[in-house]
C-alpha cells in the first residue's frame, strides 16, 4: 500500500520550522536564519520513498502584522493549517507558553486533523525543562503525538518521520520520484541571495530587503548569467547593503554563487545591484511582482 499526504509545519517566528523540513528532506530547500520571519511563502518540499510521499509545507512564523507583507505572510500560515494530514506544532522549551503560541493553538482547536507537539532545541535546553515544557502544553491542548527533538542535529527527526507516515492514508502520489520542492529555480536562487544578505547584514536591514530575479539565462558553455536586485527602504540601507567600496555587496554574491551553483549544477555568473524602493512591504503592486500576492 503507498501511502501520501500532506503535512504543515506551523509555529512562532524562529522556532526552526525550516530547519526541520531541511533535515527531514535531506536537502536545503528552505532559507535558515537566525533572525525571525525568514520564510516569507509557503514552500511545498516533497520526500519520496518506496512505499509513500509526505509534501511538508514550510509557513510563515505566525506574528502580529506591522504592514502589508506580514499580513501576506500570516495569512499563506493559516490557511496552510485547511485542508492538510497532519499539523505540526513547533516549539522550544520554555517554563510558560508563550503568547504567541496561546495565539496559534487557538487557531488550531477548530482544525479535525492530528496535531503533533514537536519540542525543538533539546540540545540547548535541560532534560527538566523540556520536561516541564510538554507538560505544559499538554494542559492546554489534545495534540495526538509528543515528540522532542534538534531539528538540527537530527535528534528523533527520523523517529517523528515515521510516526507522521502511520498517520497518512493511502493515496496517489502527487509529485514526481524526482521532485523535492514545488517552487522554481528563480524563486530559490532569490531566497539563497536573501538568505546570504539575512545573514550578513547588520540588525536594522534584513527584514527591509527582497530580491527580485530580472535575468536567469543558461548560455551555450552551460553556464548561468543571472542578473539580480536587492530592493531596500532606505537610502542608509543601499550603502550598508554594498558596503565600502563595495564590499559587503560582493561578499553576499560570493557567499551566493557558490550555493546557486550546487543548486544549478553549473558555472554561475552572478550580478547583484541595490535600488531603493521605498515601502515597498506597504505596495501591493511592489509585493504582486515579488510573487507575495
Amino acid at each position: 500500500m503507498f501511502k501520501s499526504g500532506f503535512i504543515t509545519v506551523v509555529g512562532r517566528p524562529n522556532v526552526g520550522k525550516s530547519t526541520l523540513i531541511n533535515k527531514i528532506i535531506g536537502e536545503k530547500l528552505s532559507i535558515v536564519s537566525c533572525r525571525p520571519q525568514t520564510t516569507r511563502n509557503n514552500i511545498q518540499a516533497i520526500l519520496t520513498e518506496k512505499d509513500f510521499q509526505l509534501v511538508f509545507v514550510d509557513t510563515p512564523g505566525i506574528h502580529n502584522p506591522k504592514h502589508k507583507l506580514g499580513e501576506y505572510m500570516v495569512k499563506s500560515a493559516k490557511e496552510s493549517m485547511e485542508d492538510v494530514d497532519v499539523v505540526l506544532f513547533l516549539t522550544t522549551p520554555e517554563g510558560e507558553m508563550k503568547k504567541a503560541d496561546t495565539y496559534i493553538l487557538e487557531e488550531l482547536k477548530h482544525l479535525k486533523v492530528p496535531v503533533f507537539l514537536i519540542v525543538n532545541k533539546i540540545d540547548e535546553n535541560s532534560a527538566d525543562k523540556v520536561a516541564e515544557t510538554l507538560k505544559v502544553y499538554s494542559e492546554q491542548f489534545d495534540f495526538k503525538e509528543y515528540i522532542p527533538i534538534s531539528a538540527i542535529n537530527g535528534k528523533n527527526v527520523d523517529e517523528l518521520k515515521k510516526l507522521i507516515v502511520q498517520y497518512m492514508k493511502e493515496g496517489p502520489k502527487y509529485y514526481p520520484d524526482d521532485m523535492i520542492i514545488d517552487k522554481q529555480e528563480r524563486f530559490i536562487v532569490s531566497e539563497i541571495i536573501r538568505e546570504k544578505s539575512l545573514k550578513l547584514l547588520s540588525q536594522e536591514v534584513p527584514h527591509g530587503i527582497a530580491v527580485e530575479i530580472i535575468s536567469m539565462k543558461k548560455n551555450s558553455k552551460g553556464m548561468y548569467n543571472i542578473d539580480a536586485t536587492i530592493l531596500c527602504e532606505k537610502k542608509s540601507h543601499k550603502g550598508i547593503i554594498i558596503g565600502k567600496g563595495g564590499s559587503m555587496l560582493k561578499r553576499i554574491s560570493t557567499y551566493a554563487r557558490g550555493d546557486i551553483e550546487k543548486l544549478l549544477d553549473s558555472r554561475v555568473y552572478l550580478n547583484i545591484w541595490v535600488k531603493v524602493k521605498k515601502e515597498w512591504r506597504d505596495s501591493n503592486g511592489v509585493l504582486k511582482e515579488l510573487g507575495y500576492k
